[in-house]
Parts: structure tokens; C-alpha cells; sequence
């Protein structure tokens, strides 16, 4: 790896060509430019951040928060690398870079998002996991930060958000098990007060309430989403009396249901015979026996909407993503499997 001066050197012109080339000023000519470049690939080139930082007002860099611990993530969590090439192959294109801000789950979120933004080495930020009412979204605009949210809240400061379709997921999922003769219909909740929990739970409440069954509070299940979570859900049904059990169940997270399915066959019930399970699609999913009915959305392009969605708001990128203020749910795709037969008469 070699710096901007070495770089000049080998190319025989000035730093000053060289940094405005790499910085796509317009008063250098495409054949230097282009000759620059593939150097800087070629000899593997790396910026020093902390100057061009200074010279430029901004880090070139875009900070991703997200909450970790085994509670929250599990053994590992698929759906954030898969969100993160999105995002990256976004910000590739203008030589940005993206860095996960891990927030643990012992540590307040506020807190440590304002240690953040008080460092300033990120010129724009991704916030996840948003709660019903999320400081986050009232600091990050009253301090002028570009950010974009992972999940709605009711915390509202007119800021860009995209978020999965946890109400269709809710109303596709109660009507798919009500027409194949389900009554009772369980369903996996936060156990925080994550926002997207109240959005799938009152989609559900209310979809029953159009098919004339009474919402039972004993049917939502409220455990972390994680594997574990899935297994204490499974042990939680085979506790309860038989003729109060959950015949089918529907799952929002994609974690849940290689746990659900463990802990099931641990009680003695099997999923797909003795209880109906809808779930969300993972590559873990695919190897559940019966294949797995689940909601499938493509993270890689979640996180390519997120990027963009967020350079729309900075002034530096927003004339090659006129898109405004992006407030958009994404819908999913069920795809139909084995796992969610009908009510045995």
C-alpha cells in the first residue's frame, strides 16, 4: 500500500493532479485521470483519512448502528452482512466507506450515538432496530446529521426510513391459516419495545377481527429473536393444554424458525402435522424438514435502497439520486412450502 506521494511519483506529475484526479475534480483531463486510477489500483493506494478529512470537511465515511449480543443476534447474524453488500456496493461507486458501529446491548443506544457523533469520524449514519419512540431520530436531526432509518417509529423529524412489510406479512400470514381452518393463531413479538412488534401485532389483532376470531393475548409470544428464542417459543406451546395450543404460528424474524422447529420435535409435535408454521426466508430455512413457508425480500437490494435513500438526503450526491425524502415499506414475497398444511379434520 503506498500513499499520495509515492503515487506521484511513480506517475511523474504533482500531488495536486493526483488528489484533484482522485477526487473527480473537472480540471483534469480524462486520459490523466484515467492513467491515475489504475495506478491506484495497480500499486493499491490508500488514502490517508485523517487529511483528507481535514482538506475536505468530511471522512468519507458512513457509520452503520446496530445493537449486538447474544440476546439480540444469536450465534450470528446473516441478515446484516447481507444488508451491508447492498449498502457497499452503493457507496463503492463514490469511494465511501461503511463501518459498523456496534452498540452492545448492555450499553444505552442514546449514549453511545451521541459518543458517535461528538468523535465525528462518520459524515452520515444508518440507524437500525428503532423503537416506538427513538431519541436517536430527534438528536441525529437537531445536529444536522444525514441519516437514514432502518424500521419507522413514531418519532418522526421528517427523516428518510425504509422498513419490511410487517403488516402484509401479518394479514397474508392470519388469512393463509384461516382459509386452511387455523382458529388459533400464534405469533412471535419483541420482547422490547421495538416498533416494528406493535406494527406486526395490531396488523394481526385486526385481520383476526375481520375474520371474526377474538384476539387471545396468551397467543403472542414474546421472546428475543434469536435461535433461542424460536426454541423457548416451541417449549412454550408444549406446556400449554392442548386444546389452548396455537395450531399454526406466524414468524417475522428468520432466525426463529430453525429454533422453532428444534424445539418442536424435542416436545413430540412436528411442524407442518401438528402445527402450521409460516416463517421468514434464511439460507439456515432451506435445510428445515418440511420446507419451510416464508416471506422472502432480498437483503442485498434492502441495502442498496438504503444507500441510496440516504446520499438523496446529503448535498454532495443528491443531484445523482433525486429521489426526496424516501419513505418507503417493502413487501414480501411468500413462498409456499410444506410447512403450513391445513387444520386435520
Amino acid at each position: 500500500m503506498i500513499g499520495i506521494k509515492r503515487l506521484a511519483e511513480h506517475l511523474n506529475v504533482s500531488i495536486g493532479t493526483v488528489s484533484r484526479a482522485l477526487n473527480g475534480k473537472p480540471d483534469v483531463n480524462e486520459a490523466t485521470r484515467k492513467r491515475v486510477f489504475e495506478a491506484a489500483a495497480e500499486l493499491g493506494y490508500v488514502p490517508n483519512q485523517a487529511g483528507r478529512a481535514l482538506r475536505k470537511g468530511s471522512t468519507g465515511v458512513v457509520g452503520f448502528m446496530m445493537q449486538t449480543g447474544s440476546q439480540i443476534t444469536g450465534e450470528g447474524d446473516v441478515f446484516f452482512m447481507s444488508v451491508f453488500d447492498g449498502v457497499q456496493t452503493v457507496f463503492a461507486r463514490h469511494q465511501l466507506d461503511l463501518v459498523a458501529l456496534l452498540c452492545s446491548s448492555e450499553e444505552d443506544p442514546d449514549a453511545y450515538l451521541q459518543r458517535v457523533v461528538a468523535r465525528g469520524f462518520a459524515d452520515a449514519l444508518i440507524i437500525s432496530a428503532t423503537k416506538r419512540q427513538d431519541h436517536r431520530i430527534d438528536y441525529l436531526a437537531e445536529n444536522g446529521i444525514p441519516f437514514v432509518a432502518l424500521g419507522r417509529s413514531l418519532t418522526d423529524a421528517g427523516q428518510p426510513w425504509l422498513d419490511l412489510d410487517f403488516e402484509g406479512m401479518a394479514e397474508t400470514g392470519v388469512n393463509r391459516l384461516v382459509a386452511k381452518g387455523h382458529r388459533r393463531i400464534g405469533v412471535f413479538a419483541p420482547i422490547d419495545d421495538t416498533n416494528l412488534g406493535f406494527v406486526f401485532v395490531d396488523n394481526y389483532r385486526k385481520t383476526l377481527e375481520r375474520h371474526g376470531v377474538a384476539f387471545d393475548p396468551d397467543l403472542v409470544f414474546r421472546t428475543h429473536p434469536n435461535e433461542r428464542g424460536g426454541h423457548q417459543i416451541a417449549r412454550a406451546i408444549a406446556a400449554m393444554p392442548a386444546d389452548k395450543r396455537p395450531t399454526g404460528f406466524v414468524l417475522i424474524n428468520e432466525k426463529l424458525s430453525v429454533g422453532l422447529y428444534g424445539g418442536l420435535h424435542e416436545a413430540g409435535l412436528t411442524p407442518g402435522r401438528d402445527i402450521a408454521v409460516i416463517g421468514r426466508d434464511s439460507p439456515h430455512a432451506h435445510y428445515l424438514t418440511p420446507k419451510l413457508t416464508c416471506f422472502r425480500l432480498s437483503l442485498r437490494e434492502l441495502g442498496i435502497s438504503l444507500a441510496e435513500a440516504l446520499l438523496a438526503t446529503m448535498p454532495a450526491y443528491a443531484a445523482q439520486y433525486p429521489l426526496g425524502v424516501v419513505r418507503k415499506v417493502l413487501p414480501m414475497e411468500l413462498i409456499e412450502g410444506d410447512s403450513d398444511n391445513a387444520l386435520p379434520l
